[in-house]
């Protein structure tokens, strides 16, 4: 029982460096900072190899737990092995608080990565709007003006000939 605990303990530790990376990815997403949001990235796919190395240890560990009590390794759940130390206070009390506490971490950080899902949205939306601003005033129609050859001299409304108006 005492490598589910350990484990366990691990995985949330992990968790909570995710959480910490995650949390501080919402002021960069919020100021556009590529280049450390890039940076930030990278480190959480470290730290989500680490939780998947871990992730596999627990799960190693529930099948040899599932071996030893003669049960379905796919229908036992950690709440199964918590209720069923019940003759072992004080191992029931450290696994049920590792669980506990994982759970809550995990809650966490499902929050933050939905609200930082969104503040992404929200940029890529105005992005986009952004973009076809562009596009609109490159395809806007042309002014009406010719000169003495009776060709179009016209410019293309809302720009300018260099592409740049210095009075805005």
């Amino acid at each position: 029982m005492e490598n589910l605990i350990d484990v366990l303990n691990m995985e949330c530790s992990e968790y909570e460096t995710l959480l910490e990376l995650s949390q501080s990815k919402t002021p960069v997403i919020v100021a556009g900072n590529l280049e450390e949001l890039n940076r930030i990235t990278d480190e959480e796919q470290t730290v989500v190899n680490r939780i998947n190395h871990l992730d596999g240890q627990r799960s190693s560990v529930m099948e040899d737990i599932a071996n030893v009590i003669n049960k379905d390794v796919e229908t036992l759940k950690l709440d199964n092995v918590i209720m069923m130390l019940s003759s072992r206070p004080s191992e029931q009390k450290q696994l049920s608080e590792a669980h506990d506490h994982l759970k809550s971490v995990v809650a966490n950080l499902a929050r933050v990565n939905e609200n930082n899902r969104e503040l992404l949205q929200t940029a890529m939306g105005m992005l986009e709007f952004e973009m076809n601003m562009v596009n609109a005033t490159r395809t806007a129609p042309e002014m009406a003006n010719y000169n003495k050859g009776a060709l179009n001299s016209g410019y293309t409304m809302g720009t300018t000939p260099s592409g740049f108006d210095a009075k805005q």
